[in-house]
């Protein structure tokens, strides 16, 4: 029913990344293909939504792209413009998913008046310091949205773990140039950051969870249901079941 607000799934798609300008070392970057796993968390989850064919509405954002060094690679010391009209101001090109994550937050939030928003993103390497393999990190914007998430955590036993977005945290990612800046304070709470960054292109008052999977999108121990290397599929059951299926 068009009358029914949307259900919105948002899952970060770079294809690669190399880190861009601010380029990763070269361990492991090969590692960086499994970068689109927040786009893949999405697909997954529409191609059950497709298949069973619940009666309940979902929009499916994902924005894609590689980041990769050049002559027309974007540089630190940028300003780029998002779509709901912030200024962004680029400190570390390696920082990329969250740009486009804040253009499709800001256009699902705008053409869609969704009932919740959740994002699905490998967005930093501070989340498997914090968390490693075992658990993803969450945070968000609704106390019942969040709670209702470590519901399904629990039923599925995808593990999860709730990250505040106190104000002092958000202030870090504000910038004196621009609205805001890519990454917070030097080699502190890169997660939050991450998310604080984000919650910035959620439209006002729209429940929002974030979901970093960097630490369980790929490399955990196998599950009896999981593959035994490569990308895991994290979270997918867990979306299903808040989903209802």
């Amino acid at each position: 029913k068009k009358s029914v607000k949307p259900k919105v799934l948002v899952g970060k798609g770079l294809t690669f990344d190399s880190g861009g300008i601010s380029i990763k070392p070269s361990a492991k970057m090969d590692e960086m293909k499994f970068d689109m796993c927040g786009s893949a968390v999405v697909l997954g989850c529409m191609h059950v939504l497709a298949t069973l064919k619940p009666k309940i509405n979902v929009v499916a954002a994902v924005p894609s792209t590689e980041n990769l060094s050049g002559s027309k690679a974007y540089k630190p010391g940028d300003i780029v413009t998002a779509y709901n009209g912030k200024t962004i101001e680029v400190l570390n090109t390696d920082a990329e998913g969250r740009l486009i994550l804040a253009d499709a937050l800001s256009y699902v939030s705008k053409h869609y008046d969704p009932a919740f928003i959740f994002d699905f993103a490998t967005l930093t390497g501070a989340v498997l310091v914090a968390l490693g393999h075992i658990a993803t990190g969450i945070m968000g914007t609704d106390e019942k949205l969040i709670e209702k998430v470590k519901k399904s955590s629990v039923k599925t036993g995808e593990k999860v773990w709730e990250f505040p977005l106190w104000e002092e945290y958000c202030e870090q990612v504000q910038s004196k140039i621009a609205d805001v800046k890519n990454i917070g304070a030097p080699m502190q709470a890169g997660t939050i950051a991450g998310g604080a960054f984000l919650k910035e292109f959620v439209g006002e008052g729209i429940p929002w969870c974030h979901f970093d999977i960097a630490g369980t999108a790929w490399g955990e121990k196998e599950k009896p249901y999981g593959p035994k290397a490569g990308a895991t599929g994290n979270v997918i059951r867990l979306v299903l079941d808040f989903m209802g299926m």
